[in-house]
């Protein structure tokens, strides 16, 4: 970062802010667009690095653009030594927010983002392209209005499986290194077989019984190297049914993974058939597609009973656009991590800058003591957070936020912490 030390800006229009992630091929920080003051995630990468991705990159997301739930690209170019790109700024990832739900989704909220998951991924294949590397770190949740969407980051080991001028399908092979996270990795991929549409659904499928069950069963194992850990996953992955894996969780779970698991190198999937597989779960469960999420529905006993929970407005800004080091991963780009803690905050309406900093006498007051477990990221270890909101302003529903403890001023009440 040398060559920004003294002008802190990116292509004469953002402010470089602080850094929120790192990884082998980039840095992550924090922007501001100079005219709108609205914050964005600068993605920088060393030209002199031994293999630049970031062009490469930003490549996918400029094919992806328009597309429901793909980060907009504001700019790409250089800057003295690095590669840069400016995007949108989003929310958590899905991990981000399995953490901060004690590890465990409901089904309802499962199955919400099942029906997401599967037309991202489609849309990706619809352009050509398989992402390769499906996993709860690259899914965030986007900011304010568009909260409820779920987007798909990324295209660092995307890859073109059909050219779209004479629709050919990229060849079956063999001997294949695995790319990708070996946790959610296909059994095709373990065995070596080049992918395909297939081990993108697969590794959904995985990723949904991970948010049902809390963990898989291949997590954990101890190995010498990362070879034998590869090695010990695929031989576990293996070995278990699909039927042992989907215990006490509904048949479709099961049947989505069986269907992957049937479809041939080059074949179409049927998403649409998958969709409708989880919807019709849905309905018979008696639930509502009102995009309120379990991370929207958080509790505290020291609530009045009167208060309702809304839509998370902000969510943890500090992981957007970062991917956590996992030990079972093996990529052809680095994994970063996230940075930061979060903490919880309660209040009452929407207040003004007046009443935020001088509640009038309609001002609802009252006090409430949050402690959240969080796990810091960068620290590896727990650490615990004491909130209390002391006073709020306005009326009507009361919301859940979770913000990252830099944006004080952003703050829409008093707090100590």
């Amino acid at each position: 970062m040398q060559n920004f030390k003294m002008e802190l800006r990116v292509g004469n229009k953002y402010r470089l802010g602080r850094k929120i992630g790192s990884g082998s091929f980039g840095d992550i920080y924090l922007g501001t667009d100079i005219v709108t003051k609205k914050e964005v995630a600068i993605k920088l990468e060393c030209k002199r690095t031994r293999h630049p991705q970031l062009h490469i990159e930003s490549k996918f997301y400029k094919l992806m653009q328009g597309g429901v739930g793909i980060p907009k690209i504001k700019w790409c170019g250089s800057e003295g030594d690095y590669n840069v790109m400016v995007m949108e700024l989003l929310g958590p990832s899905l991990e981000d927010l399995f953490n901060f739900c004690s590890r465990r989704f409901s089904l309802k909220t499962v199955l919400i983002l099942a029906d997401q998951l599967i037309t991202r991924i489609e849309d990706i294949h619809y352009r050509n392209f398989i992402h390769r590397d499906i996993k709860p770190d690259n899914f965030l949740m986007g900011l304010g209005k568009r909260g409820n969407i779920v987007y798909i980051i990324d295209f660092g080991l995307a890859k073109k499986y059909k050219d779209p001028h004479n629709n050919q399908h990229i060849p079956y092979r063999e001997n294949k290194n695995l790319t990708g996270t070996a946790r959610y990795a296909s059994i095709n991929t373990h065995l070596g077989i080049e992918q395909s549409r297939r081990d993108d659904l697969e590794s959904l499928g995985y990723v949904l019984m991970y948010f049902n069950r809390g963990s898989l069963p291949w997590q954990g194992l101890k190995a010498a190297t990362k070879r034998q850990k590869y090695e010990r996953i695929s031989e576990k992955k293996l070995s278990t049914p699909f039927d042992e894996l989907c215990k006490n969780h509904p048949i479709e779970f099961q049947q989505y993974l069986k269907y992957c698991r049937r479809l041939r190198f080059e074949e179409r999937p049927d998403y649409a058939y998958l969709r409708q597989l989880f919807r019709m779960l849905f309905h018979r469960q008696g639930f509502t597609y009102d995009f309120v999420y379990d991370w929207n529905m958080l509790k505290f006993g020291a609530l009045p009973a009167t208060c309702q929970t809304g839509v998370a407005d902000r969510a943890i800004r500090a992981a957007a656009h970062t991917k956590k080091q996992e030990p079972d991963t093996t990529t052809g780009a680095g994994a970063v991590g996230h940075p930061s803690t979060a903490v919880a905050a309660i209040w009452e309406g929407r207040p003004t800058p007046r009443t935020r900093r001088q509640p009038s006498g309609d001002t609802g007051r009252f006090s409430v003591e949050i402690t959240l477990i969080y796990k810091l990221l960068t620290l590896r270890q727990s650490v615990r957070v004491s909130c209390r909101v002391v006073s709020l302003a306005g009326r009507g529903c009361r919301f859940i936020d979770i913000f990252d403890t830099r944006f004080y001023d952003d703050l829409d009440c008093v707090i100590s912490i």
